[in-house]
């Protein structure tokens, strides 16, 4: 490999990392660049671990001919056979010893010793060179310190040592170019996860500024779970996160697939919005959720119940207003949320549920989107809410329509 192809190839890699190039595109173009410039490379594997609560990190396949990489989110690897699987690659006696790099045959030998050596032989590969390129002690975010990358030839040979020199080159701009784009997208993992979707994509488009919002019209729906205090004071300890998370994954799953976004998870409450530019379609956009969510929630029952695990329902308010959405707060701590009096509104509609034994209540307002579908909802009667000035006439679905799940 000559000199100014090093030199082009590393050029590339700053540009295409500054033009905010993925992952996949980075670690393609280099592989396809880096044997087009002459070198025996017939596969790669990349490693980067990230911050996401569900996935330690995430890997990425490259192989000579397939037109795609191929990405997998691989779970925590800190107990059990995970550890054991990763305390036998090559990246973590390289990470013990110091070292950066690795040239390794892939023989029978090492496959027994290694299975991430054997998975690379399993290609019909003979050699690879693994390399650690370390971010520094705050370089990287939580566990994203460095990345790791295994480089693979079918040459009977080997790599050459000028190849292997160039790789070592490389790398470092690879992966500070793999870096920015891991680093973004780890932040807008962060941005979704813990201010929903909406919020987190306006938030990192840069609407960040202390007071700034718009007022929209939005469907607002506000659950929580049926007999949640009881079932806290009567559970074991142990037996409470995981249930707030069980139903939590279908409840807001369900507002995801009919494009609502959840604003706030408040301990067994959940916020979201269904913005109403349609106000007939986020009506149902949100009706359509919570039968959905009502008939898993039944099948989550089950499989708890099974188990030996309590099992609830929930409750919901359903109610369509003006609010403004934006930042509030100091300037130490902003929150991208809603406010105004619909707000308040839909969480004393909820609040009735207990008090007149319906799972959901909807405003006025709220029935009055699906004019169409009038007759699937009845009156439960006119009730003066707590911080509301007029009293409000409240609804609930025809059983016949939705029918009442066994107690």
């Amino acid at each position: 490999m000559q000199e100014q192809q090093i030199a082009a190839l590393s050029a590339w890699l700053v540009e295409a990392g500054l033009q905010g190039a993925s992952e996949e595109t980075l670690i393609g173009v280099f592989a396809e660049r880096f044997a087009a410039a002459g070198a025996p490379l017939a596969g790669g594997r990349v490693l980067v671990d990230t911050l996401h609560p569900l996935y330690e990190g995430r890997s990425y396949r490259w192989r000579r001919g397939e037109p795609d990489i191929h990405v997998h989110e691989y779970g925590p690897s800190g107990d059990g056979e995970a550890q054991q699987r990763w305390q036998a690659t090559p990246f973590y006696r390289m990470l013990e010893r110091g070292d950066s790099h690795l040239v390794q045959r892939l023989d029978e030998d090492s496959a027994d010793r290694d299975p991430f050596l054997a998975m690379l032989r399993k290609d019909g590969d003979t050699h690879a060179v693994a390399l650690v390129d370390r971010f520094g002690e705050t370089g990287g975010i939580g566990p994203a310190d460095c990345l790791y990358s295994a480089w693979t030839t079918d040459h009977e040979d080997g790599f050459g040592e000028h190849h292997v020199a160039a790789l070592r080159r490389l790398s470092p701009t690879l992966a500070l170019a793999l870096k920015a784009a891991s680093l973004g997208r780890i932040a807008q993992t962060l941005a979704t996860t813990y201010l929903g979707r909406d919020a987190g994509q306006r938030v990192l488009s840069g609407r960040i500024a202390r007071g700034v919002s718009e007022q929209i019209k939005t469907v607002l729906w506000f659950s929580d779970l049926r007999d949640y205090t009881r079932i806290s004071d009567t559970a074991p300890p142990e037996q409470i996160i995981p249930m707030l998370n069980d139903y939590a994954d279908v409840i807001v799953s369900c507002v995801h697939w009919q494009g609502g976004d959840v604003l706030k998870l408040i301990g067994d409450g959940v916020l979201a919005i269904f913005p109403a530019a349609d106000r007939a379609q986020a009506c149902l956009a949100a009706i359509t959720a919570a039968s959905k969510a009502r008939a898993k929630i039944g099948k989550l029952n089950e499989k708890r119940i099974a188990q030996g695990l309590p099992a609830t329902s929930f409750y919901l308010g359903l109610h369509i207003g003006y609010v403004f959405y934006g930042n509030i707060g100091s300037r130490e701590r902003l929150d991208f949320t809603v406010i105004g009096p619909a707000v308040n509104e839909v969480s004393r509609i909820a609040s009735m549920c207990r008090s007149v034994d319906q799972s959901v209540l909807m405003s006025n307002a709220f029935v009055d989107g699906l004019r169409h579908r009038r007759q699937d909802f009845l009156s439960v009667g006119r009730f003066a809410l707590r911080g509301v000035s007029a009293p409000q006439e409240l609804f609930t679905v025809d059983p016949a329509v939705w029918p009442t799940p066994p107690a």
